[in-house]
């Protein structure tokens, strides 16, 4: 053996690859929030204790505190996967590249209420529970004010696109724009026409698009 081969080992220790504890650890937290959503859903916000989700999901009562934060922590993970919608790509990208790339803003609008009918059956529900609760609960009451402002700081975004592409009507300022694009996605809304009248969610997509178009964007032919 020469010098030069003593004097240049080979490292053959593997690099750590943490990619299997990740996904074991997102494997996890989906069985969490699977967990509680279907137990605040059956039993109630109120009714459903943290140890009751662990049990259910088969991890220990100190693993949702630390990963969660208790209750109010779990409502916000769920209403984020639900935003994100069906389908490998969340709704929020399928929404800005339909914004950014279709230069009709009635067909914007339109796929607007599509996406709005896709995410509340998967978000509304759990918020109309912890609704309920936060009349008692200040720390539920602050998730629910925190998620409603960041839906209205992503309704803000899309009305400052909708005004920078020239589709909304001379009268509408983009903060008004906001403000309706708030209400007409708003849980209450599903709640009134979906849970309490019946509609399909089919039905509560298009009426929301056609409400935008109406509310939003001038009148066809001026």
């Amino acid at each position: 053996m020469t010098m030069e081969q003593k004097s240049s080992p080979v490292n053959t220790r593997r690099r750590y690859d943490s990619s299997g504890r990740r996904e074991r650890a997102r494997q996890t937290r989906d069985q969490i929030v699977d967990a509680a959503r279907a137990l605040f859903l059956a039993d109630g916000y109120a009714a459903t204790t943290v140890a009751a989700i662990a049990a259910a999901a088969r991890v220990s009562v100190e693993t949702i505190y630390k990963g969660f934060g208790g209750k109010p922590g779990l409502v916000r993970a769920i209403a984020e996967r639900g935003l994100a919608g069906q389908g490998p790509v969340p709704a929020e990208q399928r929404s800005d590249h339909i914004r950014d790339t279709e230069p009709d803003p009635r067909r914007i609008l339109a796929a607007w209420g599509t996406f709005t009918a896709e995410i509340a059956p998967r978000v509304a529900p759990i918020l109309m529970l912890a609704r309920d609760a936060a009349a008692s609960d200040p720390e539920v009451a602050l998730t629910l004010e925190q998620i409603s402002a960041a839906r209205l700081d992503r309704m803000a975004l899309n009305a400052r696109g909708l005004f920078e592409a020239g589709h909304l009507r001379p009268e509408i300022t983009p903060g008004e724009a906001a403000d309706i694009m708030w209400t007409y996605s708003s849980p209450e809304l599903y709640e009134l026409l979906v849970l309490r009248r019946g509609w399909s969610a089919d039905r509560y997509g298009r009426f929301v698009g056609q409400a935008l178009i109406a509310a939003l964007l001038p009148s066809e032919g001026t």
